[in-house]
């Protein structure tokens, strides 16, 4: 039975991440990074293609679990006829050391509870079986470039199917630690550590990085919290790229093919990361982030990418692996990500607005970076008007998607913003030309005057949840009758079950089968809409439930099925961790400037 994307929690080390069931099994991890081979895969299949069990034999045991305060440490904890365990797991962070170890401490609690652990080690996505010998106090497995050894006092054994098995009491007041560590097999050995000692360490570790956060006043605390934690998690702290998620392949929709490898770092994600992190008094990420996005984009404009890996890697070849079935039988698994070929004109405006963000919260300047920039709108001139694949990275044929074009306005914009409020030297008389001549196009072509709402594209009848970040982007202010056109459009044609859609999903128009889940972004986007537009409370209305969808770790995905009420897509989701953070201070800083307004206005 497929294990819901809900009962998954993520521990993570900065550098690659474990999905952990809340029945105590790691389905899912990648190693030594986040985009290398899995050693466990049962989420995209069964346990025969990987996975760690460690869980009471009772079968009627009870399980309940929970972050250790603000920290990336997982507690599981199990209550059976006989006594309650709880399981600590945990990855440190190792910098600079090729080793990667993953710890897993079971305490008891009260009483007596006999565990059993399962251990059944795939590489190659679920598929390489690797030579299993015991070694040191515990066991050793090799394949290929791989080396993992387990460290543990229970004794392990292996069994005629190719896994390794042990069973062990744990009483109350007692730890029986686990620890699993990669290393590459032509190193001579791994370095033991203490795992208790480690534990200790990663906890002050966490508490120590999470008391720097700035917004933590407010009803919406934890979640901001949480949601900073799981970014966190999710960068490559080497380069300080974040990748959109831990995962490859969980479907947008049960069964569907909507299945993609999100374990790269996409160019739209860097201006919404910004603010988050920036705007949350982590001057230190944003800046590792800033800096892999100028040397990812830089070379010749032209070559300039969506998306990259983790250290800036521009080749991101696509390939299916046909051994594993894919979660709840969503077929096919996807390595790597074809999209990165596609021409998307809005990554240009993305990448301005970003650098331009940058400025506005007070990161250091680079010559370097305005240099590129102005580089990539002189390019940018000669291709705005050409059709492309838009924000959603469609499958179908080019169109002159409207955001795309939005987005060609926000490039220029924020470099003649740039020039009047920070200095710079560049042609502005020119961008303003370009600047007006854009936006005329974008109301010539995609506003339908009729229905007062802009379109998906030009010429279509279809809408598109992009379009809400029409007044957050500046191309029309809140006011303007256009924007309430369009957003009250959205809320009639795009609105499922109270949240978003991302369109109407059309072979047509994305080249694919129709079928998707709402997406959490779009309703955040919507909520923001909506309090610009000064309907604050639905707004706030609108954000509440939204994280009422979050599991009960905080974590949420990319979509969601509002009939099954089922997490879909993979998970956990950067975009919509930064969603929660950016409109959490978007919401904050509204009420701020309402009481501030309502104070000016009060008599003496």
């Amino acid at each position: 039975m497929t294990t819901p994307i809900e009962d998954y929690g993520i521990i993570g080390n900065a550098g690659t991440a474990a999905l952990v069931s809340r029945g105590g099994s790691i389905d899912w991890l990648c190693l030594p990074r986040f985009d290398s081979e899995s050693v466990f895969a049962a989420l995209l299949g069964d346990a025969r293609h990987g996975r760690w069990l460690i869980a009471p034999k009772d079968p009627g045991a009870q399980s309940s679990w929970s972050y250790r305060g603000d920290t990336a440490i997982l507690e599981t904890r199990f209550e059976t006829a006989e006594g309650c365990a709880t399981i600590i797991d945990f990855i440190p962070i190792a910098e600079g050391e090729e080793q990667i170890d993953l710890i897993r401490l079971v305490r008891g609690d009260q009483g007596r509870v006999r565990m059993r652990t399962e251990i059944v080690l795939r590489f190659d996505y679920g598929r390489g079986i690797p030579w299993v010998r015991s070694n040191l106090g515990g066991i050793k497995a090799i394949a290929g470039p791989n080396a993992i050894q387990f460290t543990t006092p229970v004794a392990l054994n292996g069994t005629p199917e190719l896994t390794t098995v042990g069973e062990f009491t744990v009483n109350a007041g007692e730890i029986v630690p686990f620890t699993m560590s990669w290393y590459p097999s032509h190193h001579i050995g791994f370095r033991s550590r203490d795992p208790e000692d480690a534990l200790l360490a990663v906890e002050n570790g966490w508490h120590d990085w999470s008391r720097h956060c700035s917004l933590l006043r407010g009803p919406w605390r934890e979640a901001i919290m949480r949601s900073l934690i799981t970014l966190k998690m999710l960068t490559y702290y080497p380069t300080g790229g974040i990748v959109a998620a831990a995962t490859t392949s969980l479907p947008e929709w049960l069964g569907g093919v909507r299945n993609w490898d999100y374990r790269v770092c996409w160019i739209r994600d860097a201006t919404l990361t910004l603010y988050a992190l920036l705007s949350s008094g982590y001057r230190g990420e944003a800046r590792a982030w800033r800096e892999w996005l100028l040397r990812a984009a830089a070379g010749h404009p032209s070559e300039m990418q969506i998306m990259y890996g983790l250290s800036g890697e521009r080749r991101l070849t696509e390939y299916e692996i046909p051994w594993l079935p894919g979660y709840a039988g969503s077929r096919p698994v996807r390595i790597g990500n074809a999209a990165h070929e596609q021409l998307q004109l809005d990554v240009y405006g993305e990448l301005m607005d970003a650098l331009y963000a940058g400025h506005r919260y007070g990161l250091e300047g680079s010559r370097f970076a305005w240099d590129l920039q102005k580089k990539l709108l002189q390019y940018l001139e000669t291709i705005w008007e050409q059709p492309d694949q838009g924000i959603w990275e469609v499958r179908g044929p080019p169109r002159h998607f409207t955001f795309s074009k939005i987005m060609c306005w926000v490039a220029f914009d924020r470099g003649i913003k740039s020039i009047e409020q920070y200095g710079l030297e560049g042609p502005r008389a020119h961008w303003e030309k370009l600047r007006a001549k854009i936006a005329a196009q974008i109301i010539d072509k995609a506003y339908d005057r009729e229905r007062n709402t802009f379109v998906q594209y030009y010429g279509a009848r279809d809408l598109d949840a992009s379009l809400l970040q029409i007044p957050q982007l500046g191309f029309l202010p809140p006011g303007d009758p256009r924007v309430h056109g369009t957003i009250a459009a959205i809320e009639r044609e795009l609105v499922r079950d109270g949240f978003v859609c991302r369109y109407p999903t059309r072979p047509e128009t994305d080249g694919l089968p129709p079928g998707e889940g709402v997406f959490l972004p779009c309703s955040f986007w919507l909520a923001n809409s909506l309090a610009l537009i000064g309907r604050r409370d639905e707004a706030v209305a609108l954000f509440e439930r939204l994280l009422a969808l979050r599991n009960d770790l905080g974590l949420l995905s990319e979509e969601y099925d509002p009939v099954a009420r089922r997490l879909l897509g993979n998970f956990p989701q950067a975009f919509s961790h930064t969603a929660i953070i950016n409109t959490a201070a978007h919401l904050a800083e509204i009420e701020t400037a309402s009481a501030a307004r309502g104070n000016k206005a009060a008599p003496s």
